[in-house]
């Protein structure tokens, strides 16, 4: 009966985020909290349902952004995306071993902040043959950091002055995942959201030809792509930059990708489980948070000098 309960509180709190006025931060809060205190009551279900859900909103967030700047921001940022990537990852494997982090472990969680987090993990995984309890921990690490990151990046754009297309930039540079750059870009404002997922996706083609190159490295025969939901921005993106004369039509799908991105945030915090903070460790945490720490104060350096931007 209890559970029965807490079920039918966890699914209305659910719904309860798909108002206006409910934040990505307050639902992601809302989540956790409520995972923290009675359990989540589906957690395979919030598990497969939130990753669905995210990429449905990404590819909606599209209709918001016109390919053009998509288009822009990949030529623009094609030295800096190579020369960040690399940087990234040789210092989280520099870390990893000073902290005795397994070989597997370290380098997911370095890919993994290099480009996009968990879908860079997903990628990488099968081609440098990863023990699944080594994604899980890779996983965790970067899922823990990307809930902090939802709840200090856009107070701390605020303290440091950053404007709009600043900390779009930096949420781009600096956070793991796509959700969560874009939830803290849509906290800060609608033309950090513009920039900020348009920075992070056009990065997050990289997933693709880094993998190929580790794949022939470790003379591995997974072969991966770029993630559909990546091709379904650009396509969103695409058609409603081409048929603007249905704005109107394309400002209501964005609207409703927006609120389901806080909805999505919801599902992800009540993923952020007793279990799940257990299964991290302190060693890979530990490296994930120093590695993601020198990556934020570096590129927030950077955009202030205006040596990016």
């Amino acid at each position: 009966m209890k559970h029965h309960f807490t079920g039918i509180a966890f699914v209305g709190l659910f719904l309860l985020t798909a108002l206006p006025f409910v934040s990505s931060g307050l639902a992601l809060s809302a989540g956790f909290a409520f995972s923290f205190l009675f359990g989540n009551p589906f957690p395979r279900q919030t598990g497969q349902y939130s990753k669905t859900l995210l990429k449905l909103s990404v590819v909606g967030l599209g209709f918001g952004v016109n390919i053009v700047s998509v288009l822009e921001v990949g030529r623009d940022s094609l030295l800096l995306t190579l020369i960040s990537l690399l940087v990234t990852i040789l210092v989280g494997q520099g870390l990893g071993r000073w902290l005795q982090v397994p070989a597997n472990t370290r380098q997911l969680i370095a890919f993994g902040t290099a480009i996009c987090g968990g879908s860079a993990i997903a990628a990488m995984a099968p081609v440098i043959k990863a023990k699944d309890e080594e994604i899980a921990v890779s996983l965790a690490t970067i899922f823990t950091l990307n809930a902090l990151a939802l709840l200090l990046f856009p107070p701390l754009g605020q303290l440091f002055g950053l404007s709009q297309e600043q900390f779009g930039l930096w949420a781009a540079l600096a956070i793991h995942d796509t959700s969560s750059v874009v939830g803290a870009a849509a906290a800060f404002g609608s033309v950090a959201l513009a920039v900020g997922t348009t920075a992070k996706l056009t990065r997050a083609l990289w997933i693709a030809p880094c993998a190929l190159l580790a794949g022939a490295y470790y003379k591995s025969a997974e072969k991966t792509g770029i993630p559909l939901f990546i091709l379904g921005f650009i396509a969103a993106a695409g058609i409603s930059s081409w048929l603007s004369a249905y704005a109107p039509i394309w400002d209501g799908i964005y609207g409703i990708a927006r609120q389901a991105l806080v909805m999505t945030l919801f599902l992800i915090g009540s993923g952020l489980t007793r279990e799940v903070l257990k299964q991290v460790g302190l060693r890979p945490l530990l490296m994930g948070l120093l590695l993601w720490i020198l990556v934020s104060a570096a590129t927030l350096t950077l955009i202030c000098s205006g040596v990016i931007g």
